[in-house]
């Protein structure tokens, strides 16, 4: 395999310069550019793993328009962008450069530490490089609607539960019931690899109905265990079309001998944007049926506050991408003090998805935040798993 590379375009060629002496310092080869016409000009192709540090701000053609060109090309690098404007332009040059199916290591004011980026290439792992990645990457293409069938019937389908805790009391309070493939041959796919798959061939509405009826048995033997919390699943777009899905989640929900307290349901502000009328009927009779409403992903969507004004929702989780850069980010802190007032005013019950680590907890403490779920308290797990991992939460062991 080519060696990676590390390359550099930036119009101070005093940075470019030692910047590549720190990517050899690494173990990389490094080039550096200061004019984009010059690098597109040479470089034609990318290795695989290799790295642009990209400067915003460039004379002749800018990063935004770099990133364009790149989004353009077979095989690209991941990105790391520096710039000396705000952190406003760093968070949307790199909003816009995932948008583009661009992979992006990390943003910096400029000048970059010089510590920060050897830390960061001595930390990178290309993505597709492991080869258990790349063979998910390969089976992805390969899944067809009949696998997935199969994968359903063989019962290859499973679900993981991540919790969700009391974050004034560390209790847990929810959890969210999360489908999985485990796949014989590959083991564990995780759903980013399989739903567009799912959507393209019309079994999202099996696939719903297959990880409710799931969740709900195993709530109901979690509950006759004395584990006492609230589970929640997903639902999509095309779920909330088909009017008789209240009534068949109430039979469900019966047959298990369930109170439908027990039961959340989370839908996506994308999931909203379609026909209105439809969709506010189904969402209105689950809250008629005694079901909670969770709004997910909450300020990732296009009309927030028109959602909140329209649909009965008991509950409002902040998403990840603020939660997870609270601490590093004042925007996106701001905007997480603000979603949980918005939500405590409609009298909702706030959730932060994405606290991965001690700091955000305490945020989100100071700022009267109801729960947290993430990777600080647990990863998502296995039924088995989570039973061990509740009883050594309960013994102080968290």
């Amino acid at each position: 395999m080519t060696e990676p590379t590390i390359y550099l375009l930036d119009d101070e060629e005093a940075l470019v310069d030692l910047h590549c002496e720190v990517a050899e310092m690494a173990g990389f080869s490094a080039r550096g550019f200061t004019r984009a016409s010059q690098f597109f000009e040479q470089v034609v192709n990318f290795e695989t793993g290799s790295v642009l540090v990209l400067d915003l701000h460039m004379p002749e053609m800018d990063g935004i328009e770099v990133m364009r060109r790149l989004a353009q090309m077979h095989n690209t690098p991941a990105l790391i962008l520096v710039s000396g404007h705000d952190a406003g332009v760093l968070h949307s040059a790199e909003k816009l450069c995932k948008a583009h199916g661009l992979e992006v290591i990390g943003s910096f004011r400029k000048p970059l530490s010089l510590d920060v980026f050897q830390e960061l290439l001595e930390q990178y792992i290309p993505a597709g490089m492991p080869a258990e990645n790349a063979a998910v990457s390969s089976l992805s293409k390969e899944i067809s609607k009949s696998s997935l069938q199969q994968a359903i019937k063989k019962e290859q389908l499973v679900l993981h539960y991540q919790p969700q805790v009391n974050i004034a009391t560390g209790e847990l309070s929810g959890i969210e019931a999360l489908v999985r493939w485990q796949h014989p041959n590959i083991g564990l796919i995780y759903p980013d690899s399989f739903l567009s798959v799912v959507e393209h061939n019309g079994l999202m509405s099996e696939l719903t109905h297959w990880v409710i009826d799931k969740a709900v048995r195993q709530e109901q033997q979690w509950q006759k265990q004395g584990l006492h919390a609230t589970m929640s699943v997903n639902i999509s777009a095309l779920d909330i079309t088909g009017l008789m899905l209240p009534e068949q989640l109430a039979e469900l929900l019966n047959d298990n001998r369930l109170d439908s307290s027990h039961l959340t349901l989370e839908v996506t502000e994308r999931a909203l944007m379609g026909e209105l009328v439809t969709s506010l009927d189904i969402l209105t009779r689950f809250r008629l049926k005694g079901l909670s409403l969770s709004i997910d992903d909450f300020g990732t969507g296009y009309s927030s506050l028109s959602q909140l004004h329209r649909v009965p929702f008991t509950e409002l989780k902040v998403d990840r991408s603020f939660v997870s850069n609270m601490d590093s980010d004042n925007e996106a802190c701001a905007i997480v003090k603000t979603c949980i007032i918005l939500g405590h005013e409609l009298n909702m019950l706030v959730v932060a998805e994405g606290v991965e680590n001690k700091e955000q907890l305490n945020m989100l403490e100071s700022m009267g935040c109801d729960f947290a779920q993430g990777y600080h308290i647990a990863n998502p797990m296995t039924a088995g798993d989570f039973i061990h991992w509740n009883e050594s939460v309960q013994q102080g062991g968290r």
